[in-house]
């Protein structure tokens, strides 16, 4: 059986359990706080309040955006930015953080990184609830372009899954990858478009390699929706780009089980 049919089986063999622990991987979280999950939502929502309070009366350097204030661009595309975050920090070390269901009982290691993205997507679901309700105060109601936001959810999430399995299987074996990971997560935050228009860089050749980034993509996409309005298929470029890192981080992750599953219950 090939690897990708192995991973897809013990999905399925393990769809119920994939669930139970999301949900308790999110009470885990922010256990022991008298307001649990709801920290999930009042710290992204603080760090949207001290941004638009910058610059609304602080900086003032944000001019309208396609009719919007600069405050609304900034937030549709940095509040995928707080999900991608988690999950290029969690993801990689979900394997590690879980390492009792690999080294105390026989539980599928493919499955761990999943339900570490379902729950940082629950927490992601409410906080583009909580930015819809931001953009009706500010008087933009929603439209029919928000029809497409689903599938900009799908994408985030399936690549990012798949980079949790690959950076999850290499920092269970290392973890001085994982550190290397927690030290770039800045760096990838600056560099892909969060709080400026990638598309207005004048250097072509950079401007082309920043649209091979994910979260750049992504955080188009959020645009597209809230900002731009526009279609996806409107973007053939950007969603080309998608799949092919998609297929690539896909190579990389079964590369990634392949070699490494058997190894990390003794590493562990």
């Amino acid at each position: 059986m090939s690897t990708i049919k192995i991973i897809l089986n013990e999905h399925l063999t393990y769809r119920k359990q994939v669930i139970k622990l999301a949900k308790s991987d999110l009470i885990k979280t922010y256990r022991g706080s008298a307001l649990g999950w709801a920290w999930a939502i009042i710290k992204p929502v603080v760090t949207i309040f001290v941004f638009w309070f910058a610059f609304s009366f602080g900086l003032r350097s944000g001019g309208d955006v396609d009719g919007y204030p600069f405050f609304l661009w900034m937030i549709a595309g940095f509040v995928p930015w707080f999900f991608m975050s988690e999950m290029i920090t969690s993801g990689a070390a979900s394997i590690r953080a879980n390492r009792h269901l690999v080294t105390k009982m026989k539980f599928p290691i493919s499955v761990i990184p999943t339900f570490t993205s379902i729950s940082k997507f629950v927490v992601h679901i409410l906080l583009v609830s909580v930015m819809i309700v931001i953009f009706m105060l500010f008087g933009y109601y929603p439209d029919i372009y928000y029809l497409q936001l689903p599938i900009y959810l799908l994408m985030m999430f399936a690549f990012f899954n798949f980079w949790a399995l690959f950076s999850g299987m290499l920092s269970a074996i290392s973890k001085d990858f994982l550190n290397l990971v927690k030290a770039f997560t800045t760096a990838i935050f600056w560099i892909s478009g969060v709080m400026y228009d990638v598309s207005k860089i004048k250097q072509g050749w950079v401007r082309d390699i920043l649209m091979f980034n994910p979260v750049t993509q992504i955080a188009n996409g959020y645009r597209h929706v809230f900002i731009d309005k526009t279609w996806f298929f409107e973007s053939p470029t950007e969603i080309r780009n998608y799949f092919i890192v998609l297929v690539v981080m896909i190579i990389l992750a079964v590369w990634a089980y392949k070699k490494l599953y058997k190894d990390i219950a003794d590493v562990l």
